[in-house]
């Protein structure tokens, strides 16, 4: 079974295609320009790189947030857009998810974080039990120093993952029973997206077709919070 994989959560654009437990490639950019730029090239690319034709893909698996709104959104649609032309389920995988997903192989509760602006960050708590991803918490946005609060208070030690944690590094490395890792585990990774998109397509979880699937969102967007801002206050004019 072949996935392709694509994640614009974040900063970082990344795809992938996993043939069964094997990684066949993988291609992610993490820089300034838009994935909008970025994103068809990078799949074109590496599909004709390795030899892979559209056609031998069996599931697309997509980042459905949180995380940058406009990112998911071109994300989503181009995933709908391969799987509507060549008939093919979506399987859907939160961002965070994603991220301990680049922990596979730790024993310790991992805490990822993706820059949510405004002092906030988007968090999800998950642990590794017997190879799989088990949940601790559930996906929320949370005040940063909130979050470390709680860590610090706990008497284990955690991973924290992601992006974030170079925005809040001075804040994290204060704590004692927080540990981060290596750089190259804190994008969102579209081979990391694939291995728990097939595990959930095993388990017929999360599946959707183009019509059905959508993102998460879990506040509204800053665009969102000025109009209703602006409307309230022409409407207090009145």
């Amino acid at each position: 079974m072949k996935i392709l994989g694509i994640d614009t959560s974040s900063n970082a654009s990344s795809v992938a295609v996993i043939e069964d437990n094997k990684l066949v490639c993988e291609y992610t950019v993490n820089t300034k320009t838009t994935h909008s730029q970025k994103l068809m090239p990078m799949i074109e690319n590496m599909l004709s790189m390795s030899e892979v034709d559209i056609k031998d893909i069996d599931a697309i698996a997509i980042s459905i947030g949180p995380g940058s709104f406009t990112g998911l959104r071109i994300g989503m649609a181009t995933a709908k857009a391969i799987a509507h032309v060549n008939n093919l389920p979506i399987i859907g995988v939160n961002s965070l998810e994603i991220l301990s997903g680049n922990m596979n192989l730790c024993d310790k509760k991992i805490c990822s974080i993706l820059d949510a602006q405004r002092n906030q960050v988007y968090t999800g708590r998950y642990k590794f039990e017997n190879g799989s991803i088990v949940e601790i918490q559930p996906v929320d946005v949370v005040e940063i120093e909130s979050l470390l609060e709680e860590i610090y208070n706990d008497s284990e030690e955690w991973i924290l993952v992601g992006e974030a944690v170079y925005k809040y590094e001075d804040k994290i490395k204060e704590i004692k029973n927080i540990k981060t890792p290596a750089p190259s585990h804190n994008v969102t990774k579209a081979s990391s997206l694939c291995s728990i998109a097939k595990e959930k397509y095993n388990k017929n979880i999360d599946i959707y077709n183009c019509y059905d699937i959508n993102p998460m969102y879990i506040r509204k967007s800053q665009a969102e919070v000025q109009y209703e801002e602006k409307m309230k206050r022409l409407k207090n004019d009145k």
